[in-house]
């Protein structure tokens, strides 16, 4: 890079140059003749190498030993280039060379840019991706961060007056991104605690949140939708909280037997590998999530369904199931070192739904999660005579972590 480049926040921009390069100078011209930022080229090109002088890093300087013709599928050379440009942006990201990345192309280039976007860059860097594949479901380029997705309405190939309008609007978004950037410690100097949500525990979470924030942290609510789970597994990991309140795990129920909002097979297993205490309850694994009601896999034929609305139809865990969910639970938490963990029951309810006259009301299948828990479990267990979202219920929650926290910050030498 020429010295001048670091006067101004750099965009770094990702494309196949040998049959995209024009699509990616015209972005590169548009950030600059902004005045904001300056902007590189990285090419990702797998045909005939560019010489263009517009390229900034070039695909053998991306490469770098990695040999590309003796790779032997376009599907391994596209893993090839992706982890060869994950290992180059985390690079310049650690080098503070660059503070936003964009993306342009089909679906080659869409995984390979999001790819690197995901595992090279920590969630809140600028990352704008436009792409061919935009319109359709795209959690898979996007996962857990806050890749932002740019249908681009034409292909990319060559110039026309709709591309131009297309990729100079993203070009100025990423600029205006890039040159704005807000550093993640002004929100809040307060200490974060993670806490997990669903739409049939939210009454427990916001007295949660009140009381969280009453004794001085910023509670940080994550939504059990799968990737709300993977996005808070992930933040936990790379340091942003001294504390969790894993009140809703019900992604273990929809990993467990096949529901749409599972968080994979991770997920409970991020506070222990970060060694931070955390306080796990069961809330809403009474049920597994599906789409609307002709969705429903006709293995589930006979089950008990509750629609929730027109887009979400939940089916009630077994008892069986329930036996299994204890079981795994328990085994995530023990995970964690000694002292750093606590489990609360709610005896009387573990969802909205999950109270006497309700819909999924099943006292002998809840019983059945609290006994295979508390069977399996090393840590300790509080039970609660009441519901989840019962105000009593947060209270205790809230107060067992408070107390963890406060012990491990004087065990470790520091205030909480």
């Amino acid at each position: 890079m020429s010295s001048a480049i670091g006067r101004r926040p750099v965009v770094a921009i990702i494309g196949t140059c040998d049959t995209k390069l024009e699509a990616m100078v015209f972005i590169k011209h548009t950030i600059t003749s902004g005045g904001k930022c300056e902007a590189i080229i990285i090419d990702i090109g797998s045909y005939e190498p560019s010489n263009s002088t517009e390229i900034n890093i070039s695909r053998r300087q991306i490469l770098g030993k990695s040999s590309w013709d003796k790779v032997p599928s376009r599907g391994a050379a596209m893993k090839t280039m992706a982890n060869a440009l994950t290992r180059t942006l985390s690079r310049l990201h650690d080098e503070q060379s660059i503070c936003g990345v964009i993306g342009a192309g089909g679906s080659g280039n869409t995984s390979v840019c999001t790819t690197a976007f995901r595992d090279a860059l920590p969630i809140g860097f600028p990352k704008l991706m436009v792409s061919t594949m935009a319109s359709g479901d795209v959690s898979h380029y996007v996962g857990e961060t806050d890749i932002t997705m740019m249908y681009s309405v034409v292909d990319i190939a060559g110039m026309n007056n709709i591309l131009e309008i297309i990729l100079g609007s993203a070009a100025r978004a990423i600029a205006g991104m890039a040159s704005d950037v807000v550093p993640t410690n002004t929100t809040s100097s307060r200490p974060a605690i993670a806490i997990s949500m669903f739409g049939v525990t939210t009454p427990c979470v916001q007295i949660a949140t009140k009381l969280i924030e009453d004794l001085g942290y910023a509670a940080v609510v994550f939504h059990a939708t799968g990737a709300g789970g993977k996005a808070m597994e992930r933040l936990i990991l790379e340091g942003n909280f001294v504390g969790v309140l894993d009140l809703t795990t019900t992604e273990l129920a929809d990993e467990l037997i096949g529901g749409v909002l599972t968080a994979g097979p991770l997920r409970l297993e991020a506070a222990a590998k970060a060694g931070i205490p955390q306080v796990v309850s069961v809330g809403a694994l009474d049920m597994v999530n599906f789409g609307p009601s002709s969705t429903v896999p006709d293995k589930f034929k006979g089950r008990l369904f509750h629609e929730h609305n027109t887009s979400v139809t939940l089916m009630r865990t077994t008892r069986d199931e329930c036996t299994q969910l204890g079981e795994i639970l328990a085994r995530k938490v023990d995970i964690a070192a000694n002292g750093m963990s606590r489990v609360i029951l709610p005896l009387r309810g573990i969802s909205l739904i999950d109270v006497k006259d309700a819909p999924f009301y099943d006292a002998a299948a809840d019983q059945a999660l609290f006994l295979a828990l508390k069977k399996g479990v090393r840590c300790p267990v509080v039970e609660v005579e009441s519901d989840i979202n019962d105000p009593t219920f947060a209270k205790e929650a809230v107060r067992l972590l408070h107390e963890m926290i406060t012990s491990s910050a004087k065990s470790a030498g520091t205030g909480a």
